[in-house]
């Protein structure tokens, strides 16, 4: 690849990176499409449309994306992140299948990275839809202690106890 699609390239891909921080996945994906259709073994550029997708409810229009970039990196957290999202897809309409696979990439994250962000608390959140409580309990547990000011984390946590509680599960 020349000097100039590579700045190109660059410039797209920083573009869509920015709109993204500024929570506008609309308007990334078409720079970050354009950044892959002019290299498409750049990990970063897939990463951020895959994340693009994701953010813009377009989960299996990321899936082959992020799948890509995980052959190319399957040591990168981000993309098992990302993939897990992905393979979820809408937490309302998920079905079991999505579940699985999102928890299996999502546990892949934790093994790559302990801290990962949200992770945990995402694991939570399947386990509470799956009603497998006790998993939903360790998993916000673990959320809290990667991130003690997780409040969301603390508030399922104790929403979970105060149910077995009363159900005697204790």
């Amino acid at each position: 690849m020349d000097k100039s699609t590579r700045d190109r390239t660059q410039r797209l891909l920083n573009r869509g990176a920015e709109l993204l921080e500024q929570g506008k996945a609309l308007e990334a994906i078409p720079h970050l499409e354009r950044a892959c259709q002019l290299d498409g073994t750049s990990v970063p550029a897939q990463i951020n449309l895959g994340g693009a997708y994701v953010m813009a409810g377009r989960h299996s229009e990321a899936v082959p994306v992020l799948e890509a970039a995980r052959d190319a990196e399957p040591e990168n957290v981000m993309i098992w992140i990302n993939l897990g999202a992905a393979y979820l897809g809408n937490p309302v309409l998920a079905t079991q299948e999505q579940q699985l696979r999102a928890i299996q990439a999502f546990e892949t994250a934790l093994e790559l990275d302990p801290v990962a962000p949200s992770v945990d608390y995402n694991l939570g959140l399947i386990f509470v839809d799956r009603k497998e409580h006790d998993l939903a309990m360790s998993a916000f547990q673990r959320a809290i202690e990667v991130n003690p000011f997780d409040r969301d984390a603390r508030a399922w946590l104790r929403k979970l106890k105060d149910t077995a509680e009363r159900e005697g599960r204790t």
